[in-house]
């Protein structure tokens, strides 16, 4: 069964491997590739299954690699959380790979695209399994070195800065993040999280000062809101993603944007929340670092719905109305999270439950509309509203795509942005009955602005892109029939999580019961090599 954990790995490393051996041979690189994708997605599926879903499952499962125990060697863990995470990735990896053969062109295609996009998956995969902080640091910087070379892909003056500038806020996010983990390694004498976790939560039996921990989690806040585009940090997010290839931006918005939000939970609600440090913020129980986060990153949340909605509603162009939108989107995310800090008992794992919900709803839809606009824009050759109008007419199939990808982004039932903004705006009301009303009123004001937002620019996409007579860009638009099969694809991805929601809001709370039950995460990790450092 443990053996399992390190196969979604061990797929996408050795698919990219092969793409890159095959780059003298397109057409056998191309369906490598692909089949690369499925047989990752299935990987996935079938772990998922086996050690978290199934009737006979464990919960978790844990990977010694080398065969070095805990806390010693290096550890993967495949709990609900990871599990949910990973499930995200394989849709969206999917659905990008497929656009992508049909999109990017030949030529750009052997330019090491290929090896590229699995490299990404390697460095995503890794961070939601890892389980130590070092090592989730070298699988965020696999992920980002691969992401500034898509950024880059077309190399375009544009292009060129908007990667230039990715990467220069990224390396100052990347050594502040070194220091972090260097801080915690000080303080606690282990990087593995389970035997951090452990050692927080008993500081007496383990000679630790906890207290440290709480400015050094700070430090990895900020990191991990970088990364995932979180106000004040937000600035990279719509130049990168409307310079990279709009395959590779679906993957940035629906799965690399949810690595940051996936570490701020695994750590501060799985290693840091046991930590006994008493901190003072009012309406705010105290007690643990949450105390900390949940004030911090709810104020993030608010101004990324306040500057992501705004911005989107000013916007011209698709791909920036998108990009500003998944600015707006994941304070929604980060919003729920700060309910689930500021919480306790049951409400913190409902809130985690309406976070995760959420993401998904993002990664979905998020991934279903940049693939709807670069299948327009392949079309007409512009993805500008004021030359676009009356797509609906030329191609009603994927018009009806995009048009389910915005719904659900207002959040109409039965879709599934219905469903994480009902729980989210649930979770905020309901800790309006706790000591932190304060910031659940906040929240829930701030929810209330975004979902008017939301509309509001989705509406203007719809009725100044789609609706209305054929302007000339229009006209000679020739529809490529395999791209739209994807776009379509996903809106019924979409539609049918949304109908069946049952059995992925119980996925959602396996997750957030792993991620509050540090316990059971150190159970599973076995830390069979003691506890010492």
């Amino acid at each position: 069964m443990t053996g399992l954990v390190v196969a979604p790995l061990l797929v996408v490393l050795v698919t990219a491997v092969l793409a890159l051996a095959l780059g003298r041979r397109p057409r056998v690189q191309r369906a490598a590739s692909v089949a690369g994708v499925a047989a990752y997605a299935a990987a996935v599926f079938a772990v998922v299954w086996a050690v978290v879903l199934g009737p006979d499952a464990p919960g978790a499962a844990a990977y010694q690699l080398g065969g070095w125990p805990a806390p010693f060697g290096i550890t993967l863990v495949l709990d609900g959380l990871s599990a949910f995470m990973l499930t995200i990735t394989a849709v969206v990896g999917l659905a990008s790979m497929l656009f992508s053969v049909r999109y990017v062109s030949a030529e750009n295609q052997r330019v090491y695209y290929h090896p590229l996009f699995h490299l990404l998956s390697v460095g995503v995969t890794g961070a939601f399994l890892t389980g130590d902080l070092f090592n989730l640091f070298v699988w965020f910087e696999v992920m980002l070195i691969v992401s500034y070379v898509f950024v880059a892909f077309y190399g375009t003056d544009y292009a060129t800065a908007a990667s230039f500038r990715y990467l220069v806020l990224n390396v100052f996010g990347s050594a502040l993040m070194l220091v972090a983990i260097g801080g915690l390694y000080a303080t606690t004498g282990t990087l593995n999280m389970a035997d951090m976790a452990r050692r927080l939560a008993e500081p007496a039996a383990y000679g630790v000062d906890p207290a440290p921990a709480v400015g050094l989690a700070a430090l990895l806040l900020a990191v991990f809101a970088l990364k995932a585009g979180l106000v004040p940090f937000q600035f990279w997010v719509p130049a990168a993603y409307t310079a990279a290839p709009p395959p590779v931006t679906a993957m940035f918005a629906g799965v690399t944007k949810k690595v940051g939000m996936y570490a701020i939970v695994r750590l501060y609600f799985t290693v840091f929340a046991g930590a006994p440090v008493g901190i003072d913020v009012p309406g705010v129980p105290g007690g643990s670092p949450l105390a900390f986060l949940a004030p911090v990153l709810a104020a993030m949340g608010v101004a990324s719905i306040l500057v992501g909605g705004f911005g989107a509603v000013g916007q011209d162009r698709l791909e920036r109305v998108f990009a500003y939108s998944s600015v707006g989107q994941v304070g929604f995310i980060a919003v729920a999270v700060a309910v689930a800090a500021a919480a306790t008992g049951p409400l913190r794992g409902v809130a985690i439950a309406a976070a995760l919900v959420f993401a998904l709803h993002h990664s979905l839809a998020k991934g279903l509309l940049f693939l709807g606009a670069a299948a327009v824009k392949d079309a007409t050759g512009t993805d500008s509203l004021p030359d676009l109008g009356g797509v609906a007419g030329r191609s009603p199939v994927l018009s009806s795509a995009i048009f389910v990808g915005l719904l659900s982004l207002v959040g109409l039932p039965p879709l599934t942005g219905f469903f994480g903004k009902l729980l989210t705006f649930d979770a905020a009301a309901r800790g309006l009955a706790t000591d932190a009303r304060a910031l659940s009123a906040l929240a829930l004001a701030a929810l209330l602005l975004g979902a008017v937002l939301t509309i509001l620019y989705t509406t203007r996409v719809w009725a100044r892109g789609f609706w209305g007579l054929e302007t000339p860009a229009v006209e000679v638009a020739t529809v490529d029939t395999g791209q739209v099969a994807v776009v379509a694809a996903l809106a019924v991805v979409v539609v049918l999580v949304g109908v069946g929601f049952d059995p992925v809001y119980q996925f959602a709370e396996t997750a957030a019961s792993a991620a509050v039950d540090s316990e059971a995460y150190v159970d599973v990790v076995g830390l069979d090599g003691g506890g010492s450092a």
